[in-house]
């Protein structure tokens, strides 16, 4: 029985001892889970640990002047470690003492949150130790700048469990200047257009890396564990920023008042083949224009009468015409293999090739390249293959640029009216950008240029790398079939018969190019009737005797367009541009002082204090006679000489005269005597409502219309 107690005993003492340790495992399990799980979740985050990439600071993109198209600016994400150490000492007294005059702060900087808002949630941030708060996204520098002083802030990270995560955000400083040629640039670089895309692994740069730990669902930068990108390089290009601006304001104004559906035109320098303009707009679904392709490159196209210039140039170099040969337009309409090909001007009859060409004559340019290209096709496409007609032109852009169709004897759909069709730009599909390089390489004694847009890449300031003009064909034709091509392409404007004369005749200088007018199908529907669109282009350079630029200006019209030929369109913008390119970089005319008195006044108003000082600085001798009632009157009189005469009625109670004076100054001179003042419109005073010089009482309005 003893024995048997004993047992027992035992038996119980080690299960009373077991359920003792069970119910000390699980109250300890409780107390894990319950009152210190927070504490290990984190203990486990901080092991997480791992490397992310940091991205390098992208390259800017200069124009050649100097002014950048395209750069990235820093942005900041702001956020909080609620769990600093520094933050929670002592209680969190640091914390307590600086929220209130950070939430006013706060509220200040951003005016989003009142400051009751601001203090609400950081209190409740802080209560639940959140380690990676975010406070606010994408903030600017001047934003940052004026964070870094606020109460806690300015204490440093560790005390005030601030942390500044770092971002570029990519601008285009110009907006819509060159935009689809400079490009987008997007996280995924895939997406990238134009040069971003282009030139991405240079502007990029190396890729750095940091070392991050995983804390409260987010990742953590360690501190000083990183490894420092290398900033990518910097890119030149060859774009001149007026000349793009000219470009862009030309075209915009003729697809706006046109109502045109898209449009482009692209400046080359003649001797380098750099690209110094290219405008592309596009009509949007709400009527506005944006640069939503690059339609100089990207868009190939029937090209209409310019390619006239390939053909001449095809039959004059293989020595079956000169620029002097007779043709019959017959009349300007004819049949070939059962189709009509008509001149945009019926009545015509036997003319020279040259007349023809200045014409535009359709019937001729058809009837010659059939004559002698019908038995021998393979001759008329191996020159248009020597032209680079039929290849990539190679410009940087190489992912957007289209590439262009020339019909072979062997393709499926060749028949007898291709040539024909080819000879006066029909048929085949080429970019506004292929016709311009041939035409350059006339205006350049032969030389085929390779067009390109970027001139440099640098870094740091320090050019690595040059990028010089290349030579793709050393000589493109004959010099004989160069001069009588030049004196062609000139006749189109010097010939009162020529269809580029009426716009582009009246110039300080000479211009040689070549309208286009080519019938094209709207939304692909056929060429019936309601349904044809006109193609304008006109393609030259200038001045003609010593050719600089070449520029190819192409338009896309709608059938609401009211005006619809290469001249009448193309030709304006061509014209508009060219004025403004040559009277700022080629002009050499210098404009002197008159040796007489000029009799005629020039008025400037202001305040009489602010111009005398103007003229004390430049040194200008000035007499004058005004009081100290402030606005005045500059008469300028002779070269140096000025007379500054008091403009302010010295009539008590009379409306001054304000027409010719700046808002700043009208606005002075108004309110000081008592009148209320309404404007409209911008620049300086047109009209005024009160006549100059009636009585008024004071508290009066008066309205002034600016022009």
């Amino acid at each position: 029985m003893d024995v048997k107690k004993d047992i027992l005993w035992r038996v119980y003492l080690c299960f009373i001892a077991m359920a003792l340790l069970g119910f000390v495992v699980l109250g300890r399990t409780f107390y894990i889970q319950r009152v210190e799980g927070n504490y290990w979740k984190k203990m486990g985050d901080s092991l997480h640990l791992k490397y992310m990439p940091i991205n390098a600071e992208r390259g800017t993109i200069y124009s050649e002047d100097g002014n950048m198209l395209s750069t990235s600016v820093p942005i900041f994400d702001v956020f909080i470690d609620f769990g600093a150490e520094g933050l929670r000492q002592n209680n969190g007294k640091r914390f307590r003492e600086n929220v209130d005059s950070l939430s006013s702060s706060l509220t200040n900087l951003f005016n989003d949150k009142t400051v009751a808002e601001y203090k609400k949630i950081l209190q409740l941030a802080y209560k639940n130790e959140d380690r990676y708060f975010l406070l606010k996204k994408k903030i600017s520098f001047l934003e940052y700048t004026a964070l870094r002083n606020f109460p806690l802030v300015r204490q440093g990270r560790n005390k005030s469990g601030f942390i500044i995560d770092l971002r570029d955000k990519r601008i285009n400083p110009y907006v819509l200047l060159a935009n689809r040629t400079i490009g987008l640039s997007r996280e995924d670089s895939t997406k990238n257009v134009g040069l971003e895309r282009s030139y991405d692994s240079l502007l990029k740069g190396s890729t750095g890396q940091r070392l991050m730990r995983y804390m409260s669902g987010a990742y953590v930068p360690v501190d000083g564990a990183e490894v420092d990108p290398e900033n990518g390089k910097d890119i030149i290009t060859t774009l001149d920023t007026y000349m793009q601006d000219v470009a862009e304001n030309a075209l915009m104004k003729m697809l706006v008042n046109n109502n045109s559906i898209h449009g482009t035109a692209i400046v080359m320098e003649t001797a380098t083949g750099k690209i110094k303009a290219i405008a592309n707009l596009g009509k949007q679904p709400d009527g506005s224009y944006a640069e939503d392709l690059n339609y100089g490159i990207a868009k190939a196209t029937e090209p209409g009468s310019v390619f006239k210039l390939a053909t001449l140039m095809s039959l004059i170099d293989d020595g079956f015409v000169t620029k002097n040969s007779l043709v019959d337009c017959e009349g300007g309409a004819k049949y070939f293999y059962g189709l009509r090909i008509k001149d945009s001007h019926l009545g015509t009859g036997t003319l020279t090739v040259k007349d023809a060409f200045l014409r535009s004559s359709n019937v001729a340019f058809a009837k010659l390249a059939d004559q002698y290209y019908h038995n021998q096709p393979t001759k008329f496409i191996n020159n248009l293959h020597k032209y680079r007609l039929d290849v990539l032109t190679g410009i940087d852009i190489t992912a957007s640029s289209a590439k262009p169709t020339i019909k072979k004897p062997t393709n499926r759909s060749w028949a007898n009216t291709t040539i024909p069709y080819m000879a006066h730009g029909y048929e085949e599909l080429v970019t506004p950008l292929h016709m311009l390089c041939f035409y350059n390489a006339v205006a350049n004694k032969g030389k085929f240029m390779k067009p390109y847009l970027v001139s440099s890449i640098q870094q740091y300031g320090v050019t690595l790398r040059s990028i010089e003009p290349q030579v793709l064909v050393e000589k493109i034709c004959s010099n004989e079939t160069l001069l009588q091509l030049q004196e062609c392409l000139s006749a189109v404007i010097d010939s009162v018969h020529g269809t580029g004369h009426k716009i582009l005749f009246d110039s300080a200088y000479k211009i040689a190019g070549k309208t286009g007018t080519a019938v094209t199908a709207l939304n692909n529907k056929g060429y019936n009737k309601g349904n044809k669109i006109y193609q304008a282009s006109f393609i030259g350079y200038f001045p003609a005797n010593n050719p600089k630029y070449t520029m190819a200006v192409v338009i896309q019209n709608s059938n609401q367009s009211r005006l619809t030929y290469g001249a009448d369109v193309s030709g304006r913008v061509f014209k508009e541009i060219s004025d403004r390119i040559y009277g700022k970089y080629l002009s050499t005319q210098k404009y002197k002082s008159a040796t007489l008195i000029d009799t005629i006044q020039y008025n400037y108003y202001g305040a009489a204090k602010d111009v005398s000082s103007i003229f004390s600085v430049m040194n200008i001798k000035y007499n004058s006679n005004q009081n100290a009632a402030g606005a005045i009157q500059f008469v300028q009189v002779k070269n140096n000489n000025a007379i500054i005469n008091n403009s302010t009625p010295s009539l008590k109670n009379t409306v001054p005269n304000m027409v010719g004076m700046g808002l700043k100054d009208a606005l002075y001179t108004l309110e000081n005597a008592g009148l209320k003042t309404i404007i409209t419109g911008k620049g300086k005073v047109a009209s005024q409502s009160l006549s100059a010089g009636t009585l008024f009482k004071k508290g009066q309005t008066i309205t002034l219309l600016l022009n």
